[in-house]
């Protein structure tokens, strides 16, 4: 059946799915860090005409988001974590024209050096207030010369390249450039409804391509035992209970070992969603698990991709790119969409399953990008689940309760609300806690912790 969208709703639709499904390695927010510092490192050379310089100092500014989620998190090819290594290895062995896989050329020789250079003490890393939420800054010295890149609003986004001082990169953008990209997020999830299930499958297929980047993670995960180990746990704990065919448990297993490769620094790309790839990993994975257990054809695995990636896009937008609001929750809304389709749900049933995740997991808090993380993404596909198997039997939480409204549109602006405006003040006690705990004091309270925080502002 051919599908009633106009030109202009279907030409947003690829838009949305070109610029947010794209791949990523490793954790997006120290690779953004990596690629400013990239970027500098290849200003100064530039500058210097030595194609091997090696830079003296480098120094990071990044926004309470970007350092916050680069705390604890593993770096590709490495096995260590956080902002100090990522920077070093962008300075080393970055490569800013590969944007989000900046750090796919890694090698053992590479980490050797960046480590030596965190281990001298040749770089420093600091939070910068009243920024975007995504913002890294890079500023780069050697023989007399210095070399900055800025990145902010989006990940690859490089706004700012500055050489000895002198701007030689500065990214403009046309208001109407801007109201034009703004328009394309537009979208309700009646018209994602209509674009996931009848546009022509030669179309949409790429997504399938797309999603088994993912699903390589979660292969990695599983054999290697990755981070914490949950999927991996998860899946034999169901062998020795004969609980294999369960697709709920098959679900959360493979979607955690996706996760656990990736936050332990598996060097394989995940295949990202809005900025991250656990999101991706999330909003792919139960659907791709789904369609194997109940042998979905092809056809119908694309379109239920479609739906779960574009439900993503489109209530992360009300997000913002970061917040102290768990992506989970986004990402797993959009599983359990595609989940839902694939069990036989029609756009009704799939506006409940939205209702059922955001009357469930509103609230869950991002706490940093860590091993951790893969229980949260195994809670969420449970969650998912959940959702639209009672979304299939017409049972949904009701427009009378809570955030909840009769209109999913309305419902997805409410959840959006809270994440970009009522969590704020949760991002700074988090940073307080975790800065703490990470400078060997004793970790405060979150009421102290707020104390501090608005002492510190007057």
């Amino acid at each position: 059946m051919k599908s009633m969208l106009s030109a202009k709703k279907t030409a947003d639709m690829y838009y949305l799915l070109k610029k947010e499904v794209v791949p990523a390695l490793g954790c997006t927010e120290p690779i953004a860090v990596a690629l400013a510092v990239a970027k500098a490192a290849e200003v100064l050379r530039k500058i210097t005409s030595d194609k091997n310089l090696m830079p003296e100092k480098i120094r990071v500014s990044t926004s309470l988001n970007i350092y916050k989620n680069g705390m604890g998190v593993g770096i590709p090819g490495t096995d260590m974590t956080g902002l100090y290594i990522a920077s070093a290895l962008g300075a080393v062995a970055g490569d800013s024209a590969k944007e989000l896989e900046v750090l796919s050329g890694v090698k053992p020789v590479h980490v050797a050096r960046a480590k030596a250079f965190v281990e001298e003490g040749r770089v420093s890393v600091e939070t910068k207030d009243k920024v975007n939420k995504v913002y890294a800054e890079a500023c780069l010295e050697a023989q007399g010369h210095s070399a900055c890149a800025v990145i902010e609003e989006l990940h690859q986004n490089i706004v700012l390249v500055e050489a000895d001082g002198k701007v030689v990169y500065k990214k403009k953008k046309a208001s109407s450039d801007a109201k034009s990209e703004e328009d394309a997020y537009g979208i309700t999830m009646d018209e994602i409804y209509e674009f996931a299930t009848r546009q022509p499958l030669s179309e949409i297929a790429f997504i399938i391509d797309a999603a088994r980047y993912n699903k390589k993670l979660s292969d990695y995960g599983l054999k290697h035992r990755s981070g914490m180990g949950i999927g991996a746990a998860l899946l034999e704990w169901m062998k020795t209970n004969n609980a294999l065919n369960e697709i709920t448990d098959y679900a959360m297993a493979l979607t955690a070992a996706a996760s656990d490769a990736r936050m332990s620094g598996a060097l394989l790309p995940a295949m990202s969603n809005s900025g991250s790839g656990n999101q991706g990993i999330t909003a792919m994975m139960p659907v791709l698990a789904v369609a194997e257990k109940t042998k979905a054809s092809r056809e119908k695995l694309a379109r239920a991709l479609i739906l779960s990636n574009l439900t993503a896009i489109h209530i992360k937008h009300g997000f913002g790119r970061l917040s102290a609001a768990c992506g989970c929750v986004v990402a797993s809304t959009g599983a359990s969409c595609g989940v839902c389709y694939l069990l036989g749900g029609d756009a009704e049933k799939v506006k409940y399953a939205i209702k059922n995740m955001i009357g469930n997991l509103t609230g869950m808090v991002c706490d940093g990008a860590k091993l951790g993380c893969a229980l949260k993404v195994a809670s969420g596909t449970s969650a998912a689940m959940q959702a639209a198997i009672l979304a299939l039997k017409g049972i949904y939480v009701p427009g009378t309760n809570g955030i909840i409204e009769d209109d999913v549109e309305r419902t997805i602006r409410n959840i959006g609300y809270i994440a970009s405006n009522a969590m704020n003040e949760a991002d700074n006690v988090i940073l307080d806690i975790m800065v703490n705990k990470e400078a060997g004091k004793k970790s405060q309270t979150p009421a102290e912790a707020v104390k501090r925080r608005l002492k510190t502002k007057k």
